[in-house]
């Protein structure tokens, strides 16, 4: 069953096509992964699904409820939950406390109230920190509870990012190139936290550069060049398609 679908999906900065006709389906349950060189539209493309950019045209549906035009915190609410290339954690707060803030989007108190530390908050800003404390304990950097982000490695960092992501209990998680910056043996760390989270029931959208990430965890993959859909299909026929296989490595006749 399809939880996310993209039909026809537009969208033009000045002359420039970013994302051009695309459409695609990711299925309850799965992790499918959205690849393609520099400049694709792949950003542009989880941009548009998250709410962060208005479409030119197309539709978007979650859950089979359109949700073009919605503002990014209403479609997290209803269970989308993104990370960013860039890390983007705070700093001078620590590795609980970062993810706290992901949970207050599911808080009846509010993130004002909670920092306020009123007294009829203090139940639920106690069941928001058990929370916190239970996902990062289930991707594996409980350790970091305490620690400030700026002491952590850029590994744990995205664990703390995930945590914070998983918080706000989405139904569908978008990774854009988690494993961005990671030496081998963080990416292999990173690849084993997501096949955790498709594991606990959630759904993965995830766009990276790592090719053997991409074909170790991916369902389905979607190819993206020029912001034009060229390929969508299994990993193992992904590889051997030629029309990829062009545009990741050019044309000799060319």
């Amino acid at each position: 069953m399809a939880l996310l679908e993209i039909q026809n999906l537009n969208r033009r900065f000045g002359g420039l096509k970013a994302v051009n006709n695309v459409s695609f389906n990711v299925e309850q349950g799965s992790i499918k992964a959205v690849i393609g060189p520099n400049g694709a539209g792949k950003t542009t493309l989880f941009n548009l699904i998250a709410g962060n950019l208005p479409a030119n045209s197309g539709k978007i549906y979650f859950n089979h409820a359109q949700i073009n035009g919605q503002k990014p915190y209403q479609i997290a609410k209803q269970g989308i939950s993104r990370t960013y290339q860039n890390i983007k954690l705070f700093h001078g707060m620590t590795a609980l406390e970062n993810v706290m803030l992901g949970r207050h989007i599911r808080s009846r108190a509010g993130f004002i109230a909670g920092m306020l530390n009123l007294p009829w908050t203090w139940p639920e800003e106690k069941e928001i920190r058990d929370k916190a404390q239970e996902y990062l304990n289930l991707l594996g950097v409980a350790e970091c509870a305490d620690t400030e982000i700026s002491n952590l490695s850029f590994g744990q960092q995205r664990g703390v990012e995930f945590a914070r992501a998983l918080a706000t209990e989405p139904t569908l998680l978008l990774l854009d190139e988690p494993a961005a910056g990671l030496n081998i043996y963080e990416t292999a760390e990173i690849g084993r936290l997501i096949t955790k989270i498709k594991e606990s029931g959630i759904t993965v959208l995830l766009v990276e550069h790592d090719m053997s990430l991409v074909m170790d965890i991916s369902d389905e993959i979607v190819v993206l060049s020029f912001g034009e859909k060229i390929a969508e299909d299994l990993p193992h026929n992904i590889q051997q398609n030629e029309e990829v296989i062009r545009i990741y490595l050019g044309d000799e006749d060319a």
